[in-house]
């Protein structure tokens, strides 16, 4: 079962939720696909015994064979190839991939070439979690190519929890496509309902069933409360406003490891879910 771990904003406690979590289950595998800062390895404290590279296709221009028709760069969408009377200049941060460009050139001139975006990093942390996590470099602007580079590490025989970037832009949908359920993270505040919202219609398009997790429950109001029930989405957990796990978050301990029982709620949510599904 894939399991991912999602919200419409930061800050709202997607990794602890994703690390306590796969620290509740046997036999894990935990993505940490918020590739522009993962943080999850910061709590499990990983030995790393694999690093790829991570790469994607951008275009070469002969220009010995290139006339400068044009026609490459009125056929990208994302205007990441510019022609000009004597120069086709190429934007790499701005390319997707696609190979359009090479399509449509009908002097072959243009060819792909690879180009590093990241890296992907895979240990273990003790004896029942593989984690698998995404470093983009520094000035990269596309999360989504080194999250699909994440994802293909994904082993099919163990139960996968996703940890998603914050939003609902390209790198969430990049983050949670394929996932058999979605747990929403959410705080009970005007600004965590508004972001929910958002990101529960982003999960009716993409059809993926969903339940929400509070944290920090006791601030703010009802509201949350209220809209789930309108919409029959189910809360799953609530993980209280506490000091005392505020500050083992501070020092970079997961909750469950200092308070066990907690570790029951997290297993007992997803037999909860497995019984949904």
């Amino acid at each position: 079962m894939i399991i991912s771990i999602a919200s419409g904003k930061g800050g709202t406690g997607k990794t602890t939720v994703a690390v306590n979590l796969a620290l509740s289950l046997p036999d894990v595998q935990l993505l940490d696909c918020d590739v522009e800062e993962p943080n999850s390895h910061i709590f499990l404290k990983p030995e790393i015994d694999d690093v790829k590279s991570a790469c994607t296709l951008m275009p070469a221009v002969d220009n010995d064979l290139c006339d400068y028709c044009g026609k490459c760069a009125a056929a990208c969408e994302y205007n990441a190839i510019v022609v000009l009377p004597t120069q086709v200049m190429v934007f790499p941060e701005l390319c997707h991939g696609c190979g359009l460009c090479s399509m449509v050139c009908p002097r072959d001139a243009i060819s792909e070439e690879s180009r590093e975006i990241g890296v992907v990093r895979k240990g273990r942390s003790g004896d029942n979690i593989e984690l698998v996590y995404g470093l983009l470099n520094i000035g990269e602007i596309m999360a989504a190519p080194l999250i699909d580079h994440v994802k293909e590490e994904i082993d099919p025989e163990k139960t996968v929890i996703v940890d998603a970037p914050p939003g609902t832009a390209c790198p969430v949908i990049a983050a949670i496509s394929g996932s058999d359920y979605c747990i929403l993270v959410t705080e009970p505040t005007p600004f965590g309902l508004y972001d929910l919202k958002l990101i529960v219609e982003v999960l009716k398009v993409l059809k993926i069933p969903s339940g929400v997790v509070i944290n920090k429950a006791g601030i703010g109001d009802r509201e949350v409360y209220d809209y789930c029930k309108e919409e029959g989405i189910p809360i799953l957990l609530e993980i209280p406003y506490d000091k005392k796990i505020a500050e083992y978050y501070s020092e970079g301990m997961p909750f469950v490891n200092a308070i066990p029982e907690w570790k029951d709620r997290f297993s007992g949510m997803i037999d909860g879910i497995r019984g949904e599904l």
